[in-house]
């Protein structure tokens, strides 16, 4: 699957000439319908399924405007039922640090896996770059690197971390992590007691760094930095569903 710019072309209508010889009257006929539109940047063999619009306006900028995100995405989504009632929409908020800068539209881009933008941004990366030493955790290229060598995290267990990552300092209780990373229907879905075991296997693949993840007695877990800890967020921060 992939992203393709839309651009679209409608077919334009052919002319049509009066009748010079009035014998009898013409009956009128209704134009054609008018042909839907088509996608010229999509190739043979696919079809289109929907498409992704990248905002970029920050909450401060909605809220001098006298709005918020969650109130223009409602609007966009009723725009969209009525123009299509059985359509299906998906909203998710970029987020980024605090002062990370940057254009608003560039952070949304490279937070929903753009592939234009993660090309721009990796070709301004050095290729050669490589921590050293310490605990790295890399949002922007979904892994974890210990003491030089990339973790066997696997995908839930990196989005668990990087949720308690992005809310740093902040304690999460077991029932926020399991409404947030799994849906109602997975068979996996872990309840409040058995949350703690996904805990339990994501610090036994941090190793000597499993205490960056602190259990709150009777409350959840939070994410706590150390010295030796480095988060790469500012290039691709994870988008939080609406």
């Amino acid at each position: 699957m992939s992203l393709a710019t839309i651009d679209l072309v409608r077919p334009t209508a052919a002319r049509r000439l009066n009748s010079v010889a009035p014998v009898a009257p013409t009956p009128v006929v209704p134009p054609a319908p008018e042909a839907p539109s088509r996608l010229r940047a999509v190739p043979a063999g696919t079809e289109a399924r929907g498409f992704v619009l990248y905002v970029g306006v920050d909450e401060l900028k909605a809220a001098e405007a006298g709005t918020d995100l969650g109130t223009i995405v409602e609007a966009l989504r009723r725009l969209t039922r009525e123009l299509v009632p059985t359509s299906e929409t998906h909203a998710a908020v970029a987020l980024a640090p605090q002062g990370a800068g940057g254009r608003d539209v560039d952070v949304v881009r490279l937070a929903l896996q753009d592939p234009s933008a993660l090309a721009k941004h990796r070709q301004q990366v050095e290729p050669d770059e490589k921590p050293r030493g310490g605990v790295v955790v890399d949002l922007s290229r979904k892994r974890v690197i210990l003491d030089d060598e990339t973790a066997a995290l696997t995908y839930k267990e990196f989005e668990l971390l990087q949720y308690l990552v992005l809310r740093e300092g902040r304690t999460i209780a077991r029932a926020e992590l399991i409404s947030a990373l799994w849906s109602a229907g997975d068979d996996d879905a872990p309840n409040e007691r058995t949350i703690d075991v996904h805990v339990r296997r994501l610090r036994s693949k941090l190793g000597a760094y499993e205490d960056i993840v602190r259990t709150v007695r009777g409350v959840g877990y939070r994410f706590d930095r150390h010295a030796d800890v480095a988060i790469r967020h500012s290039s691709t921060p994870s988008p939080d569903v609406f």
